[in-house]
């Protein structure tokens, strides 16, 4: 199951109901954590997530909003005996930042780390899933990203019972697309298997419209994107390359999106009622987060 817990939803300047930006997905053995803003891990313990969780930090760009937890998170990590290798990947110039901000301050429990610049669309693909990356319009290198699980092969369960085979350990070479041999009949596998979709999440943090939206949420699940005003600022967030809640619609709309959340929220808004509304006369499934709201697919 994939399962995204919101951390942080709101935009530079937290306030008592919305910490800086951070999105925790958690998929198979996979604790995948997009931006990581100041505060986060006491948004985990908040949320009942050990930090140790955690074994890959995916940056959109380096604005405090979205990096500042970054020091603090390691450090806890190395006083917990984190035994993992923690991957950090981020847009051009990533290496150089961490450097930095690892200089800032004295750690005496070091941990493993694996950073790495996203110079490539499909930057991470695994057994399971895949990342793809695209450049955004932001006012600083910026990076959109896509979690895509891969398609599958699911026991065709009628099939199957035909031949008494229900939770034999064989089956395990059918969804590996293999044919097998059972009491000297083959099963093939178009026969006793069928295709099941992987799920798509696209996350669209700070950025202005632009084509790399829409590339990035085509046919997605699920799109989580910055609304972080509404339409009343079009031209600040034009100004500001962010985007109104209205455009965020708009890209869902346009793109074949099954499900729309609207997250980094400016400061200014006690309730998010009227971004909802204003996107939701464009596009019907649309939701605001929350801190601690939880998505499963």
């Amino acid at each position: 199951m994939l399962e995204l817990t919101f951390l942080g939803t709101g935009s530079m300047v937290p306030t008592s109901k919305r910490n800086h930006s951070g999105i925790f997905l958690t998929y198979r053995d996979e604790g995948i954590l997009f931006d990581c803003g100041e505060g986060i891990q006491r948004q985990l313990r908040i949320a009942k997530i050990s930090p140790t969780k955690i074994t890959k930090i995916i940056i959109s760009h380096w604005h405090g909003d979205h990096v500042l937890g970054i020091p603090g998170l390691i450090q806890s990590l190395g006083s917990n005996n984190y035994n993992k290798t923690l991957e950090v990947y981020g847009p051009k110039g990533t290496k150089k930042f961490m450097e930095k901000i690892l200089c800032a301050f004295i750690c005496e429990d070091k941990i493993n780390l694996m950073v790495k610049e996203v110079t490539k669309k499909k930057f991470i693909d695994t057994k399971y899933f895949y990342i793809e990356a695209k450049k955004l319009n932001h006012s600083t290198e910026t990076l959109g990203y896509s979690f895509i699980e891969k398609d599958r092969l699911k026991i065709n369960k009628s099939y199957i019972a035909k031949f008494g085979l229900n939770n034999n350990p064989i089956l395990k070479n059918l969804q590996n697309g293999k044919d097998i041999k059972w009491k000297n009949k083959t099963i093939k596998v178009k026969d006793a298997t069928k295709i099941k979709k992987g799920k798509k999440v696209t996350i669209l943090m700070d950025t202005g419209i632009c084509k790399s939206c829409y590339e990035l949420a085509k046919d997605s699940d699920l799109l989580i994107s910055e609304a972080t005003y509404d339409k009343t600022f079009k031209e600040k967030a034009k100004k500001y390359k962010h985007l109104t809640s209205e455009q965020a619609a708009e890209i869902a709309k346009k793109s074949n999106v099954k499900k729309l959340i609207l997250t980094h929220f400016s400061q200014r808004y006690k309730t998010t009622n009227q971004l909802k509304i204003q996107a939701k006369k464009i596009f019907s499934k649309v939701n605001c987060a929350k801190d601690f709201m939880k998505i499963s697919l």
